[in-house]
């Protein structure tokens, strides 16, 4: 079996059925035969594996005969099993494993600890009784090392049961590999031209010149005030972008510093640039639930004063901008903070949707964290948890039919991110069918700051479930120092030549060719809007059309038409 049939295996189709399945009797099978995992699937009782912590390991048996491990008496956290791998720097390493508790339901990470160095959380699940879950994650070898790998559960009253274990290593090679198929699946489509006279006569070695005019992927750059100020800052970023977030211009604290006073002088200013250049923009934010973010004067209201501050506010925003827009953030950081749940009730976020989307009924709603991709550690804004964030406002009264996005802002710290992880998180929260951005991407700065930041976007644009991409990059001048696309005289700097290779790559060139003696071209093209003309060097006539490329027609076939 070779490398590309074991990404098939473990394929977001397979997962989508996999993790949409409420409760497995049964575990499925362990994904690439258990890689590089002695004893996966605990056919040979417990061999390969060992206590880990203080507690104590015995071997399951269900009542269909299925084996796997148990960790009982567990007193810590971290008291469960482990099993001991060398992994080998450089290497990018795929894990998924079966798990269950043995009552109610509980977070289960899997840990990765080296023999020096910090533990690497490579992925989170709600493992229920009586229900087998896929737990998916994995983690990014920056050194050559003995690891273990073991599980984690705060509720030490519970015990945790594993079955079919897996650990698959890929190279950075076979990782791009199967990213570049991915592209080429998702991003693109082929289209046949066939030309002809109007007697329907085949015209061989007709040139046929395609250029194309738009894209149907946003890739975009966040925006701030700066734009206004700077000739040379419109130029860059019109040149290259055609979707934008406004930094700060939106917030509540920017548009009403003193209540009652409201002022969208700059961000009015800013849609106006926007549309003269073709930029869609989401909206952030209607509301940011962390404390610190609020308007100065809102913290010293009373809850009935906030009641009616709030409403106002959102009445003012949503309805300014209405149908301006492509997406709302409209709680934003929801599972990492509660501020207006903790002054207005517990629902307070779902009736902001609700009453944000019949203000806005055609633009997408979304709810915006970080560390969902980025960071397996924070068990807040972990993929499940996300997930059931959002079952939450959709099931508060009102609100099934709202249309929801599932924003990820991607803020990456120093060092090889974990694309493992990344992967893992977006395969989880692809599976609800939610339309998914990349929000805020950034990478701290790093050596190879370039490099990451090629890996990260490359990761989020292979990815199916990823509909548009807004990186929190920028040049010098606007004041974006953590990832930086551009010095003070605008040039490049390395992220932006990255930046900049991308948007070519993932745009079609301009193409020259000819047909065959049937008349006929194939060709694979990026989604998106084509200017199309077709010559024939022998006469003196020509026909030219405008072409959208779809992921919707998986083959399109254009027939040409030139009158001889």
């Amino acid at each position: 079996m070779n490398f590309h049939d074991l990404c098939n295996i473990s394929s977001s189709i397979r997962l989508a059925k996999i993790l949409t399945e409420q409760c497995l009797r049964e575990p499925r099978g362990a994904f690439y035969g258990g890689g590089i995992i002695v004893n996966p699937e605990f056919d040979c009782d417990i061999e390969g594996w060992k206590v880990f912590g203080q507690g104590k390991v015995k071997e399951g048996l269900s009542k269909e005969g299925n084996r796997f491990i148990v960790a009982h008496n567990r007193t810590h956290s971290f008291d469960s099993f482990s099993q001991q791998v060398r992994v080998e720097q450089g290497k990018i390493y795929s894990f998924s494993a079966w798990v269950q508790v043995s009552e109610g339901s509980e977070a289960i990470a899997v840990v990765f600890r080296p023999a020096k160095g910090d533990l690497t959380h490579g992925g989170r699940v709600i493992a229920k009784s009586g229900c087998w879950t896929l737990l998916k994650g994995g983690m990014v070898a920056n050194f050559s090392s003995l690891v273990d790998i073991f599980f984690e559960s705060k509720n030490t009253l519970l015990e945790i049961w594993v079955d079919n274990v897996s650990l698959q290593p890929f190279t950075k090679q076979q990782w791009r590999s199967h990213q570049d198929q991915s592209i080429s699946k998702i991003r693109r489509s082929r289209v046949r031209f066939r030309v002809s006279d109007v007697d329907k006569t085949p015209l061989k070695g007709a040139q046929v010149s395609i250029k194309q005019t738009k894209s149907d992927f946003p890739l975009g750059c966040g925006m701030n005030y700066h734009i206004l100020q700077s000739t040379d800052y419109q130029n860059w970023f019109s040149s290259r972008f055609k979707a934008t977030t406004f930094t700060n211009e939106m917030k509540w604290y920017s548009t009403e510093k003193k209540q009652g006073q409201e002022n969208y002088t700059t961000a009015d200013a800013m849609m106006e640039f926007a549309k003269n250049n073709g930029i869609s923009v989401r909206g952030h934010n209607v509301f940011w639930d962390n404390p610190k973010y609020q308007p100065s004067w809102v913290k010293s209201l009373s809850t009935d004063e906030l009641r009616s501050a709030a409403a106002k506010r959102i009445s003012s925003v949503v309805s300014r901008y209405s149908g301006k827009l492509i997406a709302w953030d409209v709680v934003n950081e929801n599972l990492h903070f509660s501020f207006f749940e903790d002054m207005l009730g517990r629902n307070a976020s779902a009736e902001f949707y609700r009453i944000a989307q019949q203000l806005d009924p055609n633009t997408t709603m979304f709810l915006n964290e970080y560390n969902t991709i980025e960071y397996g550690k924070d068990e807040a804004s972990s993929p499940f948890y996300y997930h059931k964030k959002l079952v939450e406002i959709l099931s508060f009264p009102g609100n099934a039919r709202l249309s929801v996005g599932i924003g990820l802002q991607g803020h990456f710290g120093f060092g090889q991110p974990n694309l493992a992880y990344m992967r893992s998180a977006l395969d989880i929260l692809g599976t609800t069918r939610i339309p998914i951005w990349l929000t805020e991407v950034d990478v701290d700065k790093d050596p190879k700051q370039a490099q990451y930041l090629e890996e990260i976007l490359r990761e989020g644009f292979s990815h199916h479930a990823v509909q548009g991409i807004i990186m929190f990059a920028g040049p010098q001048l606007a004041g974006f120092n953590v990832t930086t696309l551009a010095d003070m005289n605008f040039k490049n700097t390395e992220a932006g030549d990255v930046v900049d290779k991308l948007i070519d790559e993932w745009n079609s060139e301009i193409l020259e060719t000819e047909t065959d003696d049937e008349g006929f071209i194939d060709l694979s093209l990026f989604h998106g809007d084509y200017d199309v003309t077709v010559k024939h060097p022998l006469i003196n006539s020509s026909a030219t059309l405008s072409l959208r490329v779809t992921k919707d027609k998986p083959q399109a076939n254009i027939h040409v038409l030139i009158d001889t």
